[in-house]
């Protein structure tokens, strides 16, 4: 058998001052996530961070940069998880639109809120994107190719 990293993507996203997060219900309880999900079969990296965002958020993302990507393993279930975190601008919201299975809400939450919350995060990769964030680590679409 083949041994095969779980890939994720990622929205860090900033707006006044305040970051978007996602209330979701896990096997673990509820927990706080960017929006994220896992990279679909022939999709590009670019399409499954916005479909995750307009899934769990209802908003519309315009991707502009990369913050990361980050090789994590989660012990506990036999998982590693590479992920990919994006940046960029909301460029539309549909208040109307149902969120995915397993989000109660989303949430604009300023970094204070974030941080209060860490116990509650996902997995120690919410935080550390964020904080790559401010550390203004944006890097450009380009180092990204999707072949077909």
């Amino acid at each position: 058998m083949v041994w095969k990293p779980n890939v994720t993507v990622a929205a860090v996203l900033e707006r006044d001052g305040r970051f978007l997060l996602v209330e979701e219900q896990t096997d673990y309880g509820i927990c706080y996530n960017q929006p994220a999900g896992h990279l679909e079969c022939r999709e590009s990296l670019i399409e499954a961070v916005i479909r995750e965002t307009l899934e769990e958020t209802a908003y519309i993302l315009d991707p502009q940069y990369l913050i990361g990507i980050y090789n994590c393993r989660n012990e506990a279930r036999d998982v590693t998880y590479l992920r990919f975190a994006f940046g960029g601008e909301i460029r539309a919201h549909d208040p109307g639109r149902a969120l995915d299975s397993g989000i109660l809400a989303a949430h604009w939450l300023t970094i204070e809120e974030v941080r209060a919350l860490r116990e509650h995060h996902r997995s120690p990769l919410v935080m550390r994107c964020v904080d790559d964030w401010q550390a203004g680590r944006r890097y450009p679409l380009e180092l990204l190719t999707h072949c077909q």
